[in-house]
């Protein structure tokens, strides 16, 4: 197995809206690419039931993956069940260990959505878990030890959960998978649905409006991906940055890492 890449949301599109160009590109760089909302989108429709919702999420999700060639994980909780509990963490750090990824990209602990932080804060714990032998899993399997580098994602609001301005680390230029990420984010048919009818929110806008947003922060690209690097302490070894490192030029680092 070669070096992976597993991006972890809370619901389906999620990682199309602020993921999916740096988890292309890191395929391009050579990375097997891996895919997980840890919900099922279950809440995300007024016109379909919570289990018909969900299926229809399933398939959609399943076809944005074929569309990037990632591999699909499946989901394992419902919209609003996403809590930073053991029964999770437990249904979690065993996809973690089958993965080891090198890359984790998640959401940070600033979003506007508590799904949203709650499956970053999962996805870190999850990390952090890998090597540990005395963690009871909902199933077993062997456990890694390898780096692992957790990015987070900024926030589909482009501010925090208190309206303040959340500023990155990196930059990433996803200019060149944009007709990509629009393909696989339209995928999606039932979320842009239930967005217009409940939110008045332009599904494929709302990302493009993003994207141009830290393009113009990042003072480098016309459309970029926005990340904060995790603290490195039990994760992997303090000057890891193997984004940055399998990037190059297409990622421009803000901070000091």
């Amino acid at each position: 197995m070669g070096k992976a890449a597993f991006a972890i949301s809370a619901h389906p599109d999620d990682i199309e809206f602020m993921m999916s160009g740096t988890l292309l590109l890191l395929k391009d760089a050579g990375y097997d690419i891996h895919y997980m909302a840890i919900s099922s989108g279950s809440l995300g429709s007024n016109r379909m039931s919570s289990k018909k919702t969900a299926a229809t999420r399933r398939r959609e999700a399943i076809a944005s993956c074929a569309k990037a060639g990632a591999i699909y994980h499946e989901s394992i909780c419902g919209d609003l069940e996403i809590f930073y509990c053991p029964k999770l963490l437990a249904e979690l750090v065993p996809v973690v260990r089958e993965v080891s990824p090198e890359i984790i990209l998640t959401h940070g602990p600033y979003d506007y959505m508590e799904d949203h932080v709650n499956a970053g804060r999962l996805a870190v714990s999850a990390a952090f878990c890998r090597g540990m032998k005395n963690f009871k899993c909902s199933r077993p399997q062997k456990i890694c030890s390898a780096d692992v580098a957790v990015y987070h994602s900024m926030p589909q609001s482009l501010c925090d959960q208190l309206g303040r301005p959340v500023l990155p680390d990196i930059y990433v230029d996803v200019e060149s998978k944009i007709d990509k990420k629009r393909e696989m984010l339209l995928c999606h048919k039932s979320q842009e649905e239930w967005l217009d009818s409940t939110q008045k929110l332009s599904f494929a806008d709302s990302m493009f409006e993003a994207l141009e947003f830290y393009g113009k922060m990042s003072k480098k690209f016309k459309y970029a991906e926005a990340w904060i690097r995790h603290d490195s302490r039990g994760f992997c070894a303090k000057g890891f940055n193997p984004l940055c490192g399998a990037l190059g030029k297409l990622a421009k680092k803000e901070r000091r890492l």
